[in-house]
């Protein structure tokens, strides 16, 4: 039957480098202040080792168009695939984890909120989540594609995400405006991993082809291509618990 794990980076960081009470600002060209939430860090002591394995026990890094081709077109997955997924796209994704990714051969999807990436290059500093430039995404297409986290939905406020308020005719111009920019069409993934029943049939009526979610666990042919699971790596996992990951 076949079936893939997808994993869901945001930011990387060396150990030395971390400081667990030290607020980590999102510095995004939109504006929105927030804060990226100290589980979302992985240290890169640990993304190396986690990428290591990886190459060693012969996983697959999967494109999109493969997986919609295994949803869509009845065409089977290599075995050991794995999706590897990269949130708002950080400094550090180029900084760190891009070279890493290439020594490898390996293949990444970026998720692309498109108002928060900036026009200019800003130099790289681990105090701060600042967002890459528009150049910068470029530079990196050896690796990465990149898809759909929205143009600028990717907010919170009193509790609630964007995707929690927004009508249909807002939420269908920034998805399109963010589809103009992408590489890889049709594919979305949920900011903050919360979504609405009705933001599903939204995306199903605009022919997208697949969503993904923050709800862990393998998908198969038997999971809704609009609730893809994806399994976060948060900070301090280590390679036993990442390991476990592709048993379940």
């Amino acid at each position: 039957m076949g079936h893939f794990h997808t994993l869901m980076y945001h930011e990387i960081i060396k150990k030395g480098d971390f400081h667990m009470n030290s607020p980590s600002k999102i510095v995004v060209s939109q504006g929105y202040e927030d804060v990226l939430p100290k589980p979302l860090f992985v240290f890169l002591e640990d993304f190396e080792a986690q990428m290591q394995y990886l190459y060693e026990n012969d996983y697959h890094t999967l494109g999109l168009e493969e997986i919609i081709d295994f949803f869509y077109n009845n065409k089977p997955l290599p075995e050991k695939s794995v999706l590897l997924t990269f949130d708002d796209l950080y400094q550090s994704v180029l900084h760190y984890a891009y070279p890493i990714l290439k020594k490898y051969q390996f293949h990444a999807v970026g998720f692309v909120v498109l108002d928060w990436l900036f026009n200019e290059f800003r130099p790289y500093v681990n105090s701060q989540s600042v967002c890459l430039s528009k150049e910068e995404l470029e530079n990196m297409k050896d690796v990465f594609e990149y898809a759909n986290h929205t143009k600028g939905l990717h907010t919170r406020n009193d509790g609630l995400t964007a995707l929690q308020t927004v009508d249909e005719a807002d939420f269908r111009g920034d998805i399109m405006a963010c589809e103009d920019y992408v590489c890889t069409k049709k594919v979305f993934a949920y900011p903050f991993g919360i979504f609405t029943e009705e933001v599903v049939a939204w995306l199903k009526d605009m022919g997208f082809h697949l969503a993904f979610t923050t709800e862990a666990g393998p998908n198969d042919l038997g999971t809704d291509p609009l609730k893809l699971r994806r399994n976060g790596v948060f900070l301090g996992l280590g390679l036993d618990k990442f390991q476990e990951i592709f048993k379940k």
